[in-house]
């Protein structure tokens, strides 16, 4: 009997794909219910909320004790984007299944963001200053959701104080990149550097947008020294923490000048693209968080990349397409999704950075042109 596995997030498919392909069975519960989420998992329950926000607590346990019931004996339950500010409820999770990732103590460490300043001092980890004060000259700042992911939460600074769960973070030059890195809470395996961008829009200037990394064989995405020095901290950190499992580490890189903006807790946006050595990383993420770093076999020879397809309009309802195999969260025909929204991610590979993002873009712009040849009419209720 293949082994089951109990999966929460905000959005699922990337794990229950990854499941897959480490021969388990997944049981997902997400805010989606995309097409290809609903095709990947064995059993499906729906979490109530809204994206960039942690889950209802009650209805979140509900769902996975209905999912567990339904799976038998799962090994585990891996948790995804949305729980970074919730604490508690990671840790009642906990009391009643078995964790394969960060702990609410760690997380609690990592994510608090006056915590997280402390112990990047103590560990003199290079960390932009925070504060929850009113800031003397805010265009120096950022204002910043605690626990927030995908960029969208994050806004210029104003003279007020932050609202109840926010905070400010001073603003540092340099382009973002992660550390993708394998954690077993004592030391880390380096999985790759990728390379970030955003999605502007007026009002969420910071909204994540995409991510790629590089061919084996190109120059690397920043310089050799500061790979070391990120890598250095991510292991004195992890160390410290007793983080496990799939991890990254956000980074802004200006020249050899970096700093460690966060840890992020958990499998991220770029499953997709690093998934791709002969351990599957889902695989590799359990043994992790039982203690050992499996040997992964070398890195993929070419480059990857993944970019979400943010809704140019609302669609009210999503039209029935045949999406193409590189598209993906494919939302279900006659959903809803709501203007500037996710609507789904394309991925892309090639011989090198520069291939890989010029099929990236044509891929996304064929994508486009479908869906406004399609002529599906705007208006709806929230995705």
């Amino acid at each position: 009997m293949v082994d089951s596995i109990l999966i929460a997030t905000q959005a699922g498919r990337a794990l229950a794909e990854a499941a897959r392909r480490a021969g388990l069975r997944p049981y997902v519960a997400d805010l989606f219910g995309d097409a290809d989420t609903l095709e990947a998992a064995e059993a499906y329950r729906a979490l109530p909320g809204r994206f960039g926000t942690a889950p209802c607590a009650a209805e979140t346990l509900a769902a996975l004790d209905d999912l567990a019931d339904a799976a038998g004996h799962p090994i585990g339950l891996v948790l995804g984007s949305g729980f970074e500010d919730a604490p508690d409820l990671v840790a009642h999770l906990a009391r009643r299944h078995r964790l394969l990732g960060a702990s609410a103590e760690t997380i609690v460490r990592l994510k608090d963001p006056m915590a997280f300043a402390t112990l990047c001092a103590q560990l003199r980890v290079p960390h932009p200053a925070v504060t929850v004060d009113p800031p003397d000259e805010p265009s120096h700042w950022l204002l910043k959701r605690i626990g927030g992911s995908g960029g969208s939460h994050i806004r210029a600074a104003t003279r007020s104080p932050p609202p109840p769960g926010h905070y400010l973070q001073v603003r540092v030059p340099g382009r973002p990149h992660a550390l993708n890195v394998l954690a077993n809470g004592r030391a880390i395996e380096i999985l790759a550097v990728t390379e970030q961008w955003c999605a502007p829009t007026p009002s969420r200037p910071f909204r994540y947008a995409g991510a790629l990394v590089r061919g084996a064989a190109e120059p690397g995405a920043v310089p050799g020294s500061v790979v070391a020095a990120v890598a250095d901290a991510a292991a004195r950190i992890v160390a410290a923490t007793g983080l496990s499992g799939l991890a990254s580490a956000d980074i802004l890189v200006d020249g050899t000048d970096w700093w460690l903006m966060e840890i992020n807790p958990r499998p991220g946006a770029t499953l997709d693209i690093l998934d791709r050595r002969a351990v599957p990383m889902l695989e590799a993420h359990i043994a992790a968080c039982q203690g050992t770093i499996p040997e992964l076999g070398p890195a993929p020879v070419g480059a990857a990349a993944a970019q979400i397809c943010y809704a140019d309009q609302a669609y009210a309802p999503v039209p029935g397409l045949d999406w193409p195999a590189h598209v993906h969260d494919r939302p279900r025909p006659g959903s809803v999704v709501r203007r500037d929204a996710p609507l789904c991610t394309v991925l892309a590979e090639g011989a090198d950075r520069a291939g890989a993002l010029a099929l990236l873009e044509s891929r996304t712009a064929r994508l486009r042109a479908v869906l406004a040849a399609k002529k599906t009419l705007v208006r709806g209720s929230p995705r």
